[in-house]
């Protein structure tokens, strides 16, 4: 599942990166600076944005299978079993209505200067 979780940040680095560099209707990174283009302008914008509907897509997919596995319980090691089990521990907080005794008020002090 931790490979997971880092393809997702990975995959999500280069969806910024891909909406970064493309070209909107009124110009953008992509149109800064050289006059070289590897593709040409329109071949180089139905690349980008093919590519960021794969990156959207494995998002996607990448954030529906690590809720799955979650939610299924696939952790390899038994942290999770062993958070449950202290989360089990610690004593439930008292309703609101009951109250109990107030905490004693602080001993006053003197708070003349000499």
């Amino acid at each position: 599942m931790l490979f997971l979780i880092i393809l997702l940040i990975i995959v999500c680095v280069a969806l910024g990166l891909f909406v970064l560099i493309q070209n909107p209707k009124g110009g953008g990174l992509a149109t800064g600076g050289g006059g070289s283009n590897m593709f040409g302008v329109q071949r180089t914008g139905d690349v980008l944005e093919k590519g960021t509907w794969v990156l959207l897509t494995l998002v996607v997919v990448l954030t529906l299978s690590i809720t799955t596995i979650a939610k299924s319980g696939g952790s390899s090691t038994g942290e999770a079993s062993k958070i449950q089990q202290h989360l089990d521990k610690t004593p439930a907080p008292s309703p609101i209505g009951s109250r109990t005794a107030p905490a004693p008020a602080p001993a006053a002090t003197d708070t003349t200067k000499k």
